[in-house]
């Protein structure tokens, strides 16, 4: 994998380690794929260097990301960056990635589902798409006047029957300091907002999230896609990975791609943005492993 990146200013990084020192002020942060895992640093030392520099730092990161957001307008053009123009085609490549593999992890029969909203924003997500499939579904978002305006936005899909679907819990929550019920989702849908988490800050919070799954319940995390590297978004403190750096992030999260698709019908100047659902076991292979022929083909003509 190609580990260098630049940022929004225009600097180069020769690695995301490089990146990640620079941000959080600490030399212990979570390698990337193709560079040597740190050697562990005796406790003592490890203590005063994030009490001198990587926890102030870290703090930094995340406050300059919120007061960012704060001073968004709290609709659907600005959780787009004013590209609402897309909202129709996430939703329609998210209900197309997402149908099958509901189908095919729970099967057809009746079923209360449950879900997560990750960095719900405005619960754009919850309200156009989810509460299509989930009997439930919960927002964590840690910008509060988004969470605000969800509330508003869901008001008529809270507090119904058992049976019906319905926005159940909002969560004013930042990621790296959430941790879902245990047991409680089939699916934890998290788009646009991991960004938002340095590398060990990811790990750990799978980690965590993992525990609030089902049995046969996965992730789903679609997100904007970097060509190589990493792209370091100075005015939001937000990071675009390449696939590449996601799939090393999964492995380390001990996470397996169950399936993976890419949005389309997108403005070319935005990134590619990817859909993968992410299981904690190694999926079963679904075929043989013969070679068919394909469907189209010409047969052999025997004399």
């Amino acid at each position: 994998m190609d580990s260098r990146g630049f940022d929004s200013a225009g600097r180069i990084f020769s690695s995301a380690t490089e990146m990640w020192t620079e941000e959080l002020g600490s030399s212990i942060t979570a390698s990337t794929a193709g560079e040597a895992e740190a050697a562990p640093a005796p406790a003592a030392a490890a203590e005063a260097s994030e009490e001198v520099g990587g926890d102030g730092k870290r703090k930094e990161w995340y406050s300059k990301a919120i007061a960012y957001w704060q001073g968004v307008e709290a609709s659907t053009e600005g959780v787009l960056g004013g590209y609402g123009c897309v909202n129709d085609a996430d939703v329609k490549g998210s209900d197309a990635f997402l149908r099958p593999l509901l189908a095919d992890r729970f099967g057809t029969a009746k079923r209360h589902l449950v879900a997560l909203d990750c960095g719900s924003g405005i619960g754009r997500v919850t309200k156009n798409f989810l509460l299509t499939h989930f009997n439930e579904v919960d927002l964590v978002e840690p910008v509060s006047h988004f969470l605000e305006a969800a509330r508003e936005n869901l008001t008529g899909c809270m507090d119904q029957g058992e049976d019906s679907h319905k926005a159940a819990n909002f969560y004013c929550v930042p990621l790296q300091d959430f941790t879902p019920e245990e047991g409680r989702y089939d699916v934890i849908w998290i788009q646009w907002c991991i960004g938002q988490l340095p590398d060990d800050d990811f790990i750990s919070f799978f980690n965590r999230a993992k525990a609030g799954l089902k049995p046969d319940g996965f992730f789903v995390l679609k997100e904007n896609i970097a060509r190589n590297g990493f792209v370091l978004d100075k005015v939001d403190n937000s990071v675009t990975r390449s696939d590449a750096y996601f799939r090393d992030l999964f492995k380390r999260s001990g996470l397996y791609i169950l399936s993976v698709k890419d949005q389309k019908e997108l403005p070319k100047e935005l990134f590619a943005v990817k859909m993968y659902a992410l299981v904690t076991s190694q999926p079963k292979i679904q075929n043989s492993g013969k070679r068919r022929r394909p469907r189209n083909s010409p047969r052999m003509i025997r004399s």
